[in-house]
């Protein structure tokens, strides 16, 4: 079930916040760019026409894109629109795999197609945190979801009369002193203490895991956990082009 036909491709990743356009020739990341809603065609259009080689494209959206934009990249690349319907290189055991965040199935594509026949638990640390786990014979069995960082602080101000909304930043001190700093070391203190729970409890059942720390928040995080741990950020668009591979090499 490894992926092995690489292409020139374009990746579309389409997030909650943000939309990421990547190019891959092979497995090998040549270009990465953040592209605005209002400029999306005018750039998808200008990647075509730098990397003129670029046949294949593949879209993952959690978030609406525009059918007009949806239709710009269809008049440019042979395009795979992604969801549980696609053939995965790895045994999809979710009871409910058509409510299953898409972004998590990329995930997932990249720790077999990167960690292969190994017990790895990948942690998306975005608007969300997601914890989803593969196992050695290459079979997701599913995961969690907590709220991501900016959630957390978005939840206390919004849900509170008189907590202000504050910008996320690394506590000054374990015990906070003030409101603001109490608010920073209870978010964020509280974060690492779940993620390093999560991944105590995964340990005591694979005691070989692999553990990958990928998301906008990763490297925020990462600073403050136990080694041990690959943190990259470009796992998900790795994901996603190595989806197209494999079925490209069906």
């Amino acid at each position: 079930m490894h992926i092995t036909n690489y292409e020139m491709n374009l990746v579309i990743d389409v997030g909650n916040t943000y939309i990421k356009a990547a190019v891959f020739d092979q497995s090998q990341l040549v270009y990465k760019s953040i592209v605005e809603r209002d400029y999306f065609k005018e750039k998808i259009q200008k990647i075509k026409s730098e990397y003129p080689l670029i046949k294949d494209a593949i879209i993952s959206s959690v978030s609406d894109l525009q059918q007009d934009h949806i239709a710009c990249i269809k008049s440019l690349f042979n395009t795979m629109i992604l969801d549980h319907l696609v053939k995965m290189p790895f045994k999809n055991l979710y009871q409910t795999p058509e409510t299953l965040g898409i972004d998590r199935l990329a995930l997932v594509a990249a720790a077999v197609d990167q960690f292969p026949k190994k017990n790895t638990l990948i942690i998306d640390a975005g608007t969300c945190i997601t914890y989803d786990f593969k196992n050695r014979k290459e079979e997701y069995l599913g995961g969690a979801i907590s709220p991501g960082v900016r959630l957390r602080y978005g939840s206390l101000h919004n849900f509170t009369a008189k907590l202000p909304l504050l910008e996320p930043k690394e506590p000054e001190n374990y015990i906070g002193n003030s409101t603001e700093e109490a608010i920073h070391s209870g978010i964020i203190q509280g974060i690492l203490y779940e993620i390093e729970g999560v991944i105590k409890e995964y340990c005591n059942i694979y005691p070989d895991l692999t553990v990958i720390l990928t998301g906008g928040d990763a490297h925020f995080l990462s600073k403050r956990l136990k080694n041990g741990i690959f943190a990259t950020s470009n796992f998900l668009l790795e994901g996603l082009n190595g989806i197209l591979a494999f079925n490209n090499s069906r």
